[in-house]
């Protein structure tokens, strides 16, 4: 089913509208419309993580695997919350470092928690939680 677009125009500075166009071929949107949509949905993305709503995180985590029991603290710390664990994904990187990729959905509280509590373990160099949302529009 496909959904009915509707125009509307908005009034902006000429160097604003300069800058809206270097991002949509920076960032290779077909148009400047794809671009203000993505914006929004990127919006209500926020909004919904600063409501109680369940909403999804990405926690992206680079660790020295030599670091003694990581690994099984960073388990641990995903068993104990009341969040669903989707997945994990595990990538050595060299002889040194591993990243993972946890994905968490949840209420945006516990999902913040369980990235501050992994990121901040010794032996953990990088932790970010990328927040995502399911929108329909």
């Amino acid at each position: 089913m496909k959904e009915k677009l509707v125009r509307f125009s908005i009034t902006i500075t000429e160097e604003l509208l300069k800058e809206l166009d270097e991002k949509v071929i920076k960032k290779g949107y077909s148009s400047r419309s794809e671009f203000i949509r993505d914006i929004i949905r990127e919006m209500i993305v926020e909004d919904r993580w600063q409501s109680d709503d369940e909403v999804i995180g990405v926690l992206t985590v680079i660790y020295d695997h030599h670091q003694r029991e990581l690994t099984q603290k960073m388990i641990d710390i995903q068993h104990s919350k009341y969040v669903n664990i989707m997945c994990t994904t595990h990538v050595h990187l060299d002889h040194h470092n591993c990243l993972e990729t946890i994905i968490i959905r949840g209420k945006p509280s516990e999902i913040q928690n369980i990235a501050i509590q992994i990121g901040g373990l010794k032996g953990v160099k990088f932790a970010k939680l990328t927040k995502t949302a399911k929108v329909e529009i």
